[in-house]
C-alpha cells in the first residue's frame, strides 16, 4: 500500500520580491515530466513511518519560512486469509525428499510472524518475522515419524490467523526383498510341490511382487496389507534353474539373490524301483523262512523217532532286540531285513535248531566209493540233518 506525501511550498507564503527556485534534475530528458514545485515521496509507508511532518523554505535573504505541521497516522491491515501450501503439491513423499511447507497471507500489512506447526495438538516447528506476506519452511529429508497433519499461523500485531491443516504421507521404499523355497524333501523329484515365498521386510503397503524363473515371469501378486506372498508350483523337469523375484512400490523395483533349484528325476519311477527292489527282498526273505520252517519241522520229527546220541544242548533264548550281541546269539543264515537305510530294506533270518549232534566223518553202511551216496551225505551234513534217516534222504 502506497501512501504517497506531496509537501509543496505555495507561493503566497514565500516573499514576491526574491524567489528560491530549483530544479531537480537539472538538466532532465526530453519527453519526461517535470516539476518545478518541490516534493517528498515516501514510496510505502509502514506504521514506522507515522507521526506530524512539515517543510521549511528559505529566501535570498536566508529567510526561513516553515510551514504548517501534518500529522500523518499510518494504519495496519490485519491479516487475513491464511493458507498453507506444500511442496510437493499432493502431499506425498518418498523418505529422504524434501518437504517444502509455504504460508501465505492474502492480506496484512508490517512486519508479519510466521509460524509452522506439526500435528493436531501443534508442535512447533519453525518461526519466522518478516516484512512479507509469505514465508517457508523446509524439512530437507523426510522420514517416515514426518507422516502427519501441518498448519502454519501468522500475526501482525492483532492476533494469530491459522491456516487449514494439511495432510502428508511419507512413503518407505521396499527393502531388497528374500525369496526362500520350501519343499517336503531336501531334494526334490519331479512331481513335488515346491512353496516360492517372497518377502520385502521393510516397505510401506501396498507392494507389488513378481516370481522369475531364468527372466520368464512365474506369477505376480499384491499384498495390500505388506508383507510377502506365496505360490505352490507342482515341479516338472524343465523347471531346474535358477528362481528370483522383485518387489515394488514406487518409483523403485528391488531384486531378490538367485535361489537355485535342481530336480533329480520323477518321483513315479523312484517308487517304482523301490517297490519292486521291496517286493524282490521279501520274496527271497518269505522263501528262506519257509525253508527253515520245513527244516525244524524236519529236524523234529526226527528226534522224536530216534533218541539223541547226545546229551542236547539247551534251546538258545530269543533276543528280544534286533540284532542284539549277547553271547551265544546264533548266527543268522540271512541278513537283510527290518532296518530301513534310504531305498534299502535289510532282513535278518536265524534257523533255530533244537540239538547238536556230533561230526561224523561218513554214516555207517556208505562205502567211500559209493561217490552218489557221499554226496548226498555230504549236503545232509552242511545242513546238520546227519541224524535224519539217510533212506529218507534217499
Amino acid at each position: 500500500m502506497l501512501l504517497r506525501l506531496l509537501l509543496l511550498i505555495c507561493a503566497p507564503l514565500c516573499e514576491p520580491t526574491g524567489l528560491f527556485l530549483t530544479a531537480s534534475p537539472s538538466r532532465p530528458t526530453e519527453g519526461l515530466d517535470w516539476n518545478s514545485f518541490p516534493e517528498l515521496q515516501i514510496p510505502a509507508a509502514w506504521k514506522e513511518d507515522s507521526g506530524s511532518y512539515w517543510c521549511e523554505a528559505k529566501s535570498m535573504q536566508q529567510k526561513v519560512t516553515r510551514s504548517p505541521r501534518v500529522l500523518i497516522e499510518v494504519h495496519r491491515v490485519p491479516i487475513s486469509n491464511v493458507s498453507l501450501k506444500i511442496q510437493p503439491p499432493d502431499g506425498h513423499l518418498v523418505e529422504g525428499e524434501k518437504l517444502v511447507l509455504v504460508c501465505l497471507v492474502a492480506e496484512g500489512t508490517g512486519d508479519i510472524t510466521f509460524f509452522w506447526y506439526k500435528g493436531a495438538l501443534g508442535l512447533n516447528l519453525e518461526v519466522k518475522t518478516q516484512r512479507s506476506l509469505m514465508a517457508q519452511f523446509e524439512i530437507p529429508a523426510v522420514t517416515e515419524s514426518d507422516a502427519e497433519q501441518y498448519y502454519c499461523a501468522a500475526d501482525n500485531s492483532f492476533g494469530p490467523r491459522l491456516s487449514e491443516l494439511v495432510s502428508i504421507t511419507v512413503k518407505i521404499p521396499v527393502s531388497r526383498p528374500v525369496l526362500t523355497l520350501t519343499a517336503l524333501r531336501a531334494q526334490v523329484v519331479v512331481g513335488d510341490v515346491v512353496q516360492l515365498h517372497c518377502e520385502a521386510r521393510r516397505g510401506s503397503p501396498p507392494i507389488q511382487y513378481w516370481f522369475y524363473h531364468e527372466d520368464v515371469t512365474l506369477k505376480n501378486s499384491s499384498a495390500p496389507s505388506g508383507g510377502g506372498v506365496s505360490f505352490n508350483l507342482s515341479l516338472t523337469a524343465e523347471h531346474s534353474g535358477n528362481y528370483f523375484c522383485e518387489a515394488k512400490n514406487g518409483r523403485r523395483v528391488q531384486r531378490s539373490e538367485v535361489v537355485p533349484l535342481n530336480i533329480t528325476g520323477p518321483a513315479e519311477d523312484r517308487k517304482e524301483l523301490l517297490t519292486s527292489g521291496a517286493i524282490g527282498i521279501v520274496g527271497f526273505i518269505t522263501m528262506a523262512i519257509l525253508f527253515c520252517c520245513w527244516l525244524k519241522r524236519k529236524i523234529g520229527r526226527r528226534s522224536a523217532r530216534d533218541p539223541p546220541r547226545n546229551p542236547p544242548s539247551p534251546a538258545p533264548q530269543e533276543s528280544n532286540y534286533l540284532n542284539s550281541q549277547a553271547p551265544g546269539q546264533l548266527q543268522p543264515e540271512y541278513e537283510n531285513v527290518n532296518l530301513v537305510s534310504g531305498d534299502k530294506i535289510y532282513s535278518l533270518v536265524y534257523c533255530v535248531q533244537q540239538e547238536q549232534h556230533s561230526a561224523v566223518d561218513k554214516p555207517p553202511g556208505i562205502h567211500t566209493e559209493d561217490k552218489d551216496s557221499l554226496d548226498i551225505y555230504s549236503r545232509l551234513k552242511k545242513a546238520d540233518l546227519t541224524d535224519v534217516d539217510y533212506e529218507d534222504a534217499m
